[in-house]
């Protein structure tokens, strides 16, 4: 008998926990908006404050993309150099 009253009291229990664990999902799903809303409300945001592009503008990126892709490039072998060049030093001190 105290076993049933035990198993009752823990079901009555897990029950009310449930139900306060689901009340507060709901809720916060109300509250909260997703980050992928916030995210599109900044995007529109941004579009509607800027003017469309110039021409001028518009052909000025190609010019800059060239410029940059070999910094890029350059700053991209230095890193791996430096990470091949930690790995050999690890390896050495391993052997």
């Amino acid at each position: 008998m105290a076993r049933l009253i035990a198993l009752l009291v823990a079901g009555f229990a897990g029950g009310l926990g449930l139900g306060a664990w689901v009340r507060r999902r709901r809720r916060r799903r109300v509250e909260e908006p997703s980050p992928a809303e916030e995210l599109r409300a900044k995007l529109a945001e941004s579009r509607a404050a800027d003017p469309e592009p110039v021409a001028e503008e518009a052909a000025e990126p190609d010019a800059v993309a060239e410029e940059v892709e070999p910094t890029i490039e350059s700053d991209l072998e230095s890193r791996r150099r430096g990470v091949h060049d930690r790995a050999r030093g690890a390896i050495d001190e391993l052997s």
